[in-house]
């Protein structure tokens, strides 16, 4: 099965302990946990308690929302999330992650990351396992924004020279 260009929902459905049963309109089924989230963003705390069992889709499976507390979560956060979550090994997690919370577009990670466009797309879909050295590329990346304001790569211009020997 060819993977979505954009993750969009046919089904939701509230489980115990903040958890959500995910449907892609791929018919790729995810559960997602969001009990952390929801103790850690203030945003999304008027869903503690029995709100959270009140979840919808909305606009056509682009998102997911709860109407009486005005809030939603887009599709394509959800299932980058509930990929994180659900990948089988720890360098795949930490480079979904790192995606979901960067927002970079694909381009933008792979010249971030410095690898391909193609590459980036591989590993966001879960359909291939992340190399530990893309992991702690993702790492890197982080600990040089903390340090800059603006996002960059490891080189001012975000491009890597490669100078060859003759």
């Amino acid at each position: 099965m060819l993977p979505m260009k954009r993750p969009r929902l046919s089904a939701v459905q509230a489980l115990p302990d903040y958890r959500m049963a995910l449907t892609f309109i791929d018919g790729q089924q995810l559960i997602l946990d969001l009990s952390q989230d929801l103790q850690a963003f203030a945003g999304l705390q008027p869903l503690l308690g029995s709100a959270f069992e009140q979840v919808v889709l909305g606009d056509d499976g682009w998102f997911v929302e709860w109407p009486e507390q005005d809030i939603q979560i887009g599709a394509d956060t959800l299932y980058l999330d509930a990929l994180a979550q659900n990948a089988s090994d720890e360098n795949t997690r930490i480079f979904i992650d790192w995606r979901a919370r960067t927002g970079l577009s694909l381009n933008q990670a792979a010249e971030a990351l410095g690898v391909s466009s193609r590459s980036i797309s591989r590993y966001s879909s879960g359909r291939e396992a992340v190399p530990r050295s893309l992991a702690l590329a993702c790492l890197g990346w982080d600990y040089l924004q903390l340090q800059s304001k603006s996002p960059r790569a490891a080189e001012e211009n975000g491009r890597y020279i490669v100078t060859r020997k003759r």
